[in-house]
């Protein structure tokens, strides 16, 4: 009874819980800001480190910022933001200007197998498909 005459009495954080609405607050910001930089750079070779320093937090911090608010990983948005270019450009290019590797390689993919596999995943078609139409 002393126990819970104290703790009612004085102030402390015993029986409340922490709060993280200014945690929240600052993980979407970190989340934004690495987003900006993705779609400003994303045709350059980043890694999760170099987006991490460019919004001033640990790799780790990214990370955790990017799956509370966004639901993937950093490198996952990368991908997803050069495989929409790479379509964009395979939209409007013709199959006689260039080829489906000379741009996926623009755009960082060396794997063809990989690229490839990444973009019916998400596109429901080959990429040579959308080359061609």
């Amino acid at each position: 009874m002393l126990v819970a005459v104290a703790l009612t009495t004085f102030p402390n954080t015993t029986m409340t819980s922490p709060d993280t609405s200014q945690h929240d607050a600052a993980g979407a910001a970190v989340a934004r800001q690495a987003v900006a930089f993705i779609d400003e750079h994303a045709s350059q070779d980043i890694s999760a480190a170099d987006i991490a320093a460019a919004v001033h937090v640990s790799t780790r911090a990214l990370q955790a910022a990017f799956r509370r608010h966004l639901d993937t990983t950093p490198m996952s948005y990368l991908r997803r933001v050069r495989l929409a270019r790479v379509r964009h450009q395979l939209q409007t290019a013709g199959p006689t200007v260039t080829t489906v590797t000379a741009i996926a390689s623009r755009w960082g993919f060396t794997s063809a197998s990989r690229f490839t596999a990444y973009y019916r995943a998400i596109y429901g078609e080959l990429p040579s498909e959308t080359l061609r139409n």
